[in-house]
């Protein structure tokens, strides 16, 4: 997970680790461990639809090439149908913190092969329609530069006529301690106005507005719930911790 102050959590540090499991009854940890075998369940899929004859390759590439795409949106989708993910400050260990978990990582495949994503920006529009797919809300005409990295498919919108620089993270989601010191995900949709262009490696995350026609700053840095406009922070949109 990504960091934006010191009070952002990184839950890989074996520390925070410890501290994050111990908020976490046996049950729910263990439905967390399940949860992330996810990544690993769908490329042992896609390599046995790829090495099993079953067809001609023809046919078993592109039932491989539907299950690496197709299936992951789609789960997400129908995830988000069955159980409603609501936006804000979600407590850990509760339903909303496991319907995000889940579809968090049914997209981990592509954070951990970020050139899967690449190679559907070679074609114009086709990463555009494919991120629609996850549930995201992309105008017209975006272009998305390489390197660009994205978490929580589904809580993002990008106006018409957007350009992202090379390398710009955007993040919907921090770890964060609440004002009684306990840790909580924060999810809120990204907002990108018509015709904004983020600098090169910015880093965007929860709940950021950018309003239309603006150009950032490249290594742009904004804080969960920061509006920027005429090129500077002008506000929060939500309060934080």
């Amino acid at each position: 997970m990504e960091s934006t102050s010191s009070s952002v959590v990184r839950i890989g540090e074996a520390g925070e680790t410890k501290e994050f499991n111990s908020i976490l009854s046996g049950p729910k940890r263990l439905l967390m461990l399940v949860i992330n075998y996810c990544p690993l369940l769908h490329a042992i899929l896609i390599g046995v639809i790829l090495s099993v004859a079953w067809a001609p390759w023809r046919w078993r590439l592109l039932a491989g090439l539907g299950l690496l795409y197709l299936l992951p949106p789609l789960a997400s989708r129908l995830i988000r149908a069955l159980m409603p993910l609501r936006e804000g400050h979600i407590p850990v260990g509760t339903r909303h913190f496991f319907s995000w978990w889940i579809l968090f990582n049914l997209q981990a495949l592509f954070c951990r092969l970020p050139a899967l994503e690449e190679l559907l920006r070679l074609v114009p529009g086709l990463y555009t329609l494919w991120l629609r797919l996850w549930g995201a809300h992309i105008g017209r005409l975006t272009y998305w530069a390489a390197g660009l990295r994205i978490l929580d498919r589904s809580f993002i919108s990008v106006g018409d006529d957007v350009i992202f620089g090379a390398g710009v993270r955007l993040n919907p989601h921090v770890m964060l301690r609440n004002d009684r010191g306990e840790l909580e995900l924060i999810l809120a949709t990204v907002n990108i106005g018509d015709r904004v262009v983020v600098g090169g490696y910015s880093l965007l995350t929860a709940g950021t507005v950018i309003a239309p026609d603006e150009c950032t700053r490249a290594f742009l840095i904004s804080p969960p719930f920061s509006k920027w406009k005429n090129g500077s922070r002008i506000a929060k949109t939500d309060a934080t911790p």
